[in-house]
């Protein structure tokens, strides 16, 4: 399942419709997407105008990928739920948002292994389905090995170690739990 999220504060139509159009063509991964409020309505899509915390880490957890916009709110629920993100910046040029801090942004986290970033609509496709397909490995490889004699705690703790170890940029220690690694 795809989860996409563009924030609640400005439509983005161009993320949603280009996701919209994947999914028409995809019909076998469902997508489901809050979209803060909209005028357009997404054939393809389960739209949610609005979900509660506790729905959107539903939808997170549930995810196998998240497609948003370049906000730091979405980009750290991503990380916390160890989930490869794929990112479309706003873009003022486009009355997306007030400016372009999100190209920043972007630009930023492009450096992290779970994060993609894409300049526009045509690139979803290719992003998605690489994405798709590196998750899918994973979980086939290592998944059904160590889930025969390791516990799902202990899965979950190597995922989250691995994650992070990842995508520590170069330039800077890592924290773990409060605690600095070289």
């Amino acid at each position: 399942m795809i989860f996409a999220t563009v924030g609640t504060q400005l439509p983005f139509d161009r993320l949603l419709s280009a996701l919209n159009d994947w999914a028409h063509l995809n019909p076998n991964v469902p997508v489901t997407a809050q979209t803060g409020a909209i005028r357009t309505q997404y054939a393809h899509l389960t739209c949610h105008t609005h979900l509660d915390q506790a729905a959107f880490a539903a939808q997170m957890a549930q995810a196998s990928v998240i497609v948003a916009h370049a906000g730091m709110g979405t980009i750290l629920a991503a990380a916390e739920a160890g989930k490869p993100v794929i990112l479309m910046p706003r873009r003022a040029a486009y009355g997306e948002h007030r400016n372009d801090h999100q190209l920043a942004t972007a630009a930023e986290m492009a450096v992290l292994s779970n994060v993609t970033v894409i300049d526009d609509a045509r690139d979803l496709g290719a992003a998605l389905a690489t994405t798709l397909a590196a998750t899918l490995a994973k979980t086939a490889t290592v998944q059904p090995r160590l889930a025969a004699t390791a516990s799902p705690r202990l899965l979950d703790t190597l995922k989250d170690f691995i994650w992070l170890e990842n995508t520590r940029p170069a330039r800077g220690p890592l924290m773990i739990r409060g605690r600095m690694r070289a």
